[in-house]
């Protein structure tokens, strides 16, 4: 956003500068042609009164010996001629009989005054001719040519022009620093400030960021301060009451399993079932509060994950994935299933014991459900894990909700489970910026994909 704000700013001060720097060097350099051809208008109406002299009296060494003397001062040739196109003097080796010199004398002949065009710029070179009619009135008695010299004036435009471009530059370096510290004293805030909602949303200690800014931004710090003081609390207190329940309740819980199972021996036949069923329900409790911690775990390292990045981490996700195989590879032959690993060599944004956590989540649901004589195949390769089998699968309405917390199918729900492998691997797999996207296989079957590019 700074580099967007600063872009902006540096267009407008490049536009503002521009806008007033080009006109004033248009005006510098008007001005400087302006005083060339008001300085030599004053020479040639000089000479034109001097050849004018020549023609009435007969006399041309005045204005030869005045052209003379000019052209070895100013180094500027000037040629004079009658109203006959007779030469009276030329000097600095220019003639009459020239294309351009030819030109302008019959101009100033016909009694019209020429005046050039255009504006004396820092590279300008090529020498300005003038003329001017000598005589009086309507009678014209001769004509008057002079070539000018830009050289002198084009340097005073280029001198002057340092200046206004010097001052331009001091100018927009000065709008440019103004710029850099107007965006830090805004954006400086509202960077905080994101670093701050980051924090928060990722479950983790609030940061409060420091009152800085216009007033509009001090007091929406401080209002997100006190709102993620409350809601971190809140947070909070939820988490320690997951935890703290799980803890608390482990205790008593274990207590009950040894009176449960010391129990047993002194039931009769009769009350097996009912001693069975109970065992099983507090098998299932257990699993219940061993899944609320180890979600609880997952949640906070997702949390922690989301402020501070992956830095980097990566694993070679065939390795874990025939290592997590060969682990399962026993469960499965109790449970009638065929488990196969084929995969290319990958990997993927994750430690190996969050990936082979996750696999174990979708290794152990897959064996669970899949069936007997159901067959499940694990693919590994760049950012990729997929767990695939060939049982019944589920419903396009089961696979919406399939990552729910506690969500189970209705079929299922007569076997061992909580409802919290998925849910928790979907934590682990989001903290390092991945998702898990279920689909039905063909025919049958379910296919489990963890991205973790």
């Amino acid at each position: 956003m700074r580099t967007r704000v600063l872009a902006v700013l540096l267009a407008f001060v490049l536009l503002a500068t521009a806008g007033f720097a080009i006109p004033l060097l248009t005006v510098t350099a008007t001005q400087r042609t302006q005083q060339l051809l008001l300085a030599r208008a004053g020479d040639l109406d000089r000479f034109a009164a001097l050849a004018d002299d020549a023609a009435t009296t007969g006399d041309e060494s005045t204005v030869t010996a005045e052209a003379t003397r000019y052209t070895e001062l100013y180094g500027e040739p000037i040629v004079v001629v009658t109203a006959r196109r007779v030469p009276v003097v030329a000097t600095g080796g220019m003639t009459a009989a020239e294309p351009a010199v030819s030109q302008l004398i019959d101009t100033a002949l016909r009694n019209q005054r020429t005046n050039p065009a255009g504006t004396i710029s820092p590279w300008s070179s090529a020498p300005v001719l003038l003329a001017r009619p000598a005589g009086a009135g309507t009678r014209v008695s001769g004509a008057v040519v002079l070539r000018v010299s830009v050289q002198a004036a084009a340097a005073d435009v280029a001198h002057s022009w340092t200046f206004v471009l010097a001052g331009t530059a001091l100018f927009t370096l000065a709008c440019l620093a103004l710029a850099l510290a107007a965006t830090r004293w805004v954006l400086g805030p509202l960077r905080r400030l994101d670093h701050a909602v980051g924090r928060l949303t990722a479950g983790l200690p609030p940061e409060h960021p420091r009152l800085a800014g216009p007033p509009e931004l001090r007091k929406l710090t401080a209002g997100f301060n006190r709102m993620s003081d409350t809601v971190t609390s809140a947070l909070e207190q939820q988490r320690r009451l997951v935890a703290d329940t799980s803890h608390q309740l482990r205790n008593p819980m274990s207590a009950l399993r040894l009176r449960v199972d010391t129990l047993r021996a002194h039931l009769p036949e009769s009350a097996a079932r009912t001693y069975a069923g109970a065992v099983g329900a507090l098998e299932r409790m257990e699993n219940l509060l061993d899944g609320l911690l180890t979600l609880a775990g997952a949640e906070h390292r997702a949390g922690e994950l989301a402020v501070a990045g992956t830095n980097g981490v990566s694993s070679d996700v065939n390795a874990v994935a025939a290592a997590q195989v060969h682990l399962w590879q026993p469960v499965a032959e109790r449970a009638g299933v065929e488990l196969v690993h084929n995969g290319l060599s990958g990997t993927v944004s994750a430690t190996e014991a969050e990936l082979a956590q996750v696999l174990d989540v979708l290794l152990d649901n897959a064996i669970k459900y899949a069936g007997r004589g159901a067959r499940i195949e694990v693919r590994g390769r760049d950012g990729m894990l997929e767990v695939r089998d060939n049982g019944p699968g589920l419903t396009e309405a089961e696979l919406a909700r399939a990552q729910t917390r506690f969500w189970r199918a209705e079929r299922h729900r007569s076997r061992p489970g909580t409802g919290l492998g998925l849910a928790i691997a979907e934590r682990l797999v989001a903290g390092r910026g991945g998702r898990i996207e279920l689909s039905a296989a063909t025919p049958h079957g379910l296919v489990v994909r963890v991205v973790l590019s």
